[in-house]
């Protein structure tokens, strides 16, 4: 696992409610009794925790635009954080054409992230409610599984209402679970490294299947969320609307581990992957990433009808039950375009090194460019810069 102060950017979680209900979403959308909305001073102490911390500051949701007072959070973003390629959005585009203006003026285009989940066939999520503790026997494979779980690996960690978080999706099961929340949001709390994660580890990371390699992972356009079956009857317990609709599957153990016991060991790859399962990656979601309108053509009511209909899964064109996340680019390239914007980033070593030998050069994988600049420098890149590295040669918006 990483140390918080590596993150590329720390999520400030301004609301958990949402227009829409994908099929395992990361913020368990759906599963809350009641959603969240931070107030204003709730969003300023976040921000002010934050002082000192290298990355970005991301607002999200939810659905960000949900919240009441966002043109207002907005504002606070640009007083508190004036350096714009500092901050960062991520929205599903519910009210887009009534907010874009504030939302460009807040946030630089590329670092907004665009998924209005309008194309049946993309959205593929791994499912996060199948408890690892309830299916995985052998539990120095599942803690060798959680302390390399790409989520905290490449996501963020996260502040909600109820604290701070190394991991988001841990922060997301505290409030649906009604855990003890997280740690107080003060200053230089994100100076914590992964020795201070044993409390939540404990309260969260055995509740999740985020590091459980799988086979089945559905499209956001089904209607069910895919649970083991003690998490179920936990999330009934805390009045999950979702789950008291009955739009929760429960896989049974054997099927739940059936990918990750297809071969004798587990051997751990980049960045949270899995060298021993490599058809498994579960990040690259989605064939492009968007910072605009542009996915698809329905409409978020259309989307939303699709995910709460109970025959969902079988009447759309492209959706299939079972599926393996596909690989969203097969090799690594910086172009003149990314270089712009990472040099805003990294240093000027780097950028050097990069400007003179790797332009527009593909490398096949993540591992092979890292080394390449690593070798060059004579030194080893910091977790953070090879992050960064790797955002802005993976990315597509950066290739064209």
């Amino acid at each position: 696992m990483k140390a918080i102060k590596d993150n590329v950017i720390i999520q400030i979680e301004i609301t958990n409610a949402c227009n829409l209900g994908c099929a395992n979403c990361s913020r368990l959308v759906g599963h809350h009794a009641k959603p969240f909305f931070m107030t204003l001073d709730e969003v300023r102490n976040a921000i002010n925790s934050l002082d000192g911390f290298p990355g970005r500051i991301g607002m999200m949701g939810g659905e960000p635009t949900l919240h009441p007072k966002f043109s207002e959070i907005c504002d606070i973003f640009i007083e508190m954080i004036p350096d714009k390629r500092k901050r960062e959005f991520w929205t599903d585009g519910f009210k887009w054409d009534e907010y874009k203006e504030k939302i460009h003026e807040t946030f630089d285009e590329d670092l907004i992230a665009y998924n209005d989940h309008s194309k049946p066939d993309e959205g593929w999520h791994q499912p996060l409610l199948i408890a690892i503790d309830e299916v995985v026997d052998d539990k120095e494979k599942m803690w060798s599984l959680i302390n390399n779980c790409w989520v905290q690996r490449r996501w963020s960690a996260s502040i909600t209402p109820k604290g701070a978080f190394f991991c988001e999706v841990a922060g997301a099961l505290d409030y649906a679970l009604n855990g003890p929340g997280g740690w107080p949001i003060e200053k230089d709390w994100w100076k914590r490294t992964p020795k201070d994660y044993l409390e939540q580890k404990l309260n969260n990371c055995v509740k999740c299947s985020a590091a459980l390699p799988m086979a089945e992972i559905p499209n956001n356009h089904v209607n069910h969320d895919l649970v083991s079956h003690g998490m179920n009857e936990l999330l009934l317990k805390n009045g999950s609307p979702k789950a008291k609709r009955g739009c929760t599957k429960t896989v049974d153990k054997s099927v739940a581990i059936e990918y990750l016991e297809s071969v004798p060991s587990v051997e751990p790859g980049e960045r949270g992957y899995l060298k021993s399962h490599p058809d498994w990656r579960p990040s690259e979601f989605r064939t492009k990433t968007w910072h605009c309108p542009g996915e698809g053509k329905l409409t978020s009511n259309e989307v939303r009808k699709l995910q709460r209909s109970l025959n969902s899964s079988k009447n759309i064109k492209g959706v299939k039950n079972k599926k393996i996340a596909t690989i969203r680019e097969s090799n690594c390239m910086i172009t003149i375009k990314s270089l712009e914007k990472a040099k805003l980033e990294i240093r000027p070593e780097i950028i050097k090194i990069v400007k003179e030998n790797l332009l527009n050069t593909p490398f096949e994988g993540e591992e092979s460019i890292i080394s390449y600049i690593e070798q060059s420098l004579n030194e080893e890149l910091t977790v953070r810069e090879r992050d960064l590295i790797i955002k802005y040669s993976m990315e597509p918006a950066f290739r064209n």
